[in-house]
């Protein structure tokens, strides 16, 4: 669990840094109760290897939520296994990536998502988190 923390706060670090505000939480449970508390979220960043709920099951509960349906739902997974892309797309997931995650591409991802177009500094390839 000390890894999955520290994976978090990488994140976190790297998304406040460009001005998201970020809402974690630890397992399935809780990011559904977190998204159905919190109506303006606009992006998942969703780790298939969670405890509790697993991020596949929890990607299908949000999606089975009519007012999820359009939420981008980006999939991240530490295992690069064949099939696991079509896996995380297949439960309802937006986009995958893999970890570690390479913060330039993470936030190209996330904008294209969202349909915007911030500064890329401090986003370089050489920080992979």
């Amino acid at each position: 669990m000390d890894d999955d923390i520290r994976n978090i706060f990488a994140l976190t670090t790297i998304l406040e840094r460009h001005q998201m505000m970020v809402v974690p939480a630890e397992n399935g449970h809780e990011a559904i109760q977190i998204l159905e508390q919190t109506p303006d979220i606009e992006i998942v960043l969703m780790d298939i290897m969670m405890p509790v709920m697993d991020g596949y099951e929890t990607t299908r509960a949000i999606r089975s939520k009519s007012q999820f349906k359009d939420l981008p739902i980006i999939a991240l997974t530490a295992k690069a296994m064949k099939g696991d892309r079509e896996e995380c797309l297949e439960a309802g997931a937006s986009d995958y990536i893999t970890k570690p995650v390479n913060s330039a591409q993470l936030l190209s991802m996330i904008r294209s998502w969202l349909g915007t177009t911030a500064p890329e500094e401090d986003a370089g390839p050489d920080q992979e988190e």
